[in-house]
């Protein structure tokens, strides 16, 4: 089993772990020129949407001194080659009707591939939020990389990784919604009080149409919480320490943490949604 310590440094390290910095001590004999028509995207490439405007001023820049830093690419079984790092050069080299892009071939494990790329992308911070959690659960889930080694290798905290996890539970609709940029990352997350994926994408609408701010959605999440949770016996006010003590859990393990104290006992119960948060959440409570 690869060691924990050496996984996490070649992780953090991104693709310069498995590639050579490409800069001017790149041979001259390794950089070739490929027909752009044999070059195709990376299909588990985690940067769905891409600035067109950035795009037209690179390729506004390739039209006068032409592409400065070759593209990374493997050779597939039909000599059509993937990128492994440069999309938005070749997509920029294309928008430039180029013929060809200067290259780099390497011969790398697919596996390693995805997996570097993905770390390589979130180091980059330029990600919208559903595309980072995307790249999370793809390196829990089939890179068997645990939340802490993401941690160390993007330098973000566990609570923000889980919380990131966490807007995949959202209708498919609204992680849409989030994911073009139409409600934020935040309103998603005050959206995630609500069970009801019907109820949650007709909030979004609300949002979107009223741009109602995240402070708001929080309080309109709250109520329709407390009313479906409602009890019979109304419960004693909660004291201020209480409060203080539950607002420091939350934002320790990034989820809903409730204090009920009784006269004798109290009980702590914090909320986990998946094997991920629960997980996180252990590992924390052991450190």
């Amino acid at each position: 089993m690869e060691n924990k310590s050496k996984r996490s440094n070649r992780l953090g390290r991104g693709l310069s772990a498995l590639i050579p910095e490409i800069k001017g001590e790149t041979p001259e004999k390794e950089i070739v020129n490929i027909d752009i028509d044999k070059i195709y995207p990376n299909e588990v490439q985690p940067r769905k949407q891409f600035d067109e405007e950035k795009i037209k001023v690179l390729a506004d820049s390739i039209k006068n001194y032409g592409v400065l830093q070759p593209i990374v690419v493997k050779m597939d079984e039909n000599n059509k080659y993937m990128i492994i790092a440069g999309e938005r050069r070749f997509r920029a080299s294309k928008l430039a009707n180029k013929n060809q892009i200067p290259a780099i071939i390497k011969d790398i494990d697919m596996k390693d591939i995805m997996e570097i790329a993905l770390i390589e992308n979130l180091q980059r911070e330029d990600l919208n939020s559903i595309e980072e959690a995307l790249a999370y659960k793809s390196l829990i889930e089939h890179y068997n990389v645990t939340q802490e080694e993401i941690s160390e290798a993007v330098g973000k905290s566990r609570p923000h990784i889980t919380n990131t996890l966490r807007l995949l539970n959202l209708g498919q609709d609204v992680i849409e919604m989030i994911d073009s940029g139409r409600i934020t990352a935040g309103h998603g997350k005050a959206l995630l009080r609500i069970a009801d994926k019907d109820l949650q994408l007709q909030i979004a609408k609300k949002i979107e149409e009223e741009e109602l701010s995240v402070r708001e959605v929080e309080n309109i999440a709250k109520k329709i919480s407390e009313n479906k949770q409602e009890e019979p016996k109304k419960s004693k006010p909660k004291d201020v320490f209480i409060l203080d003590v539950e607002d420091k859990l939350r934002n320790i393990f990034g989820t809903k943490v409730n204090i009920s104290k009784g006269k004798k006992k109290g009980k702590i119960e914090i909320e986990y949604y998946n094997d991920d948060d629960l997980n996180s959440i252990v590992s924390m409570l052991l450190e």
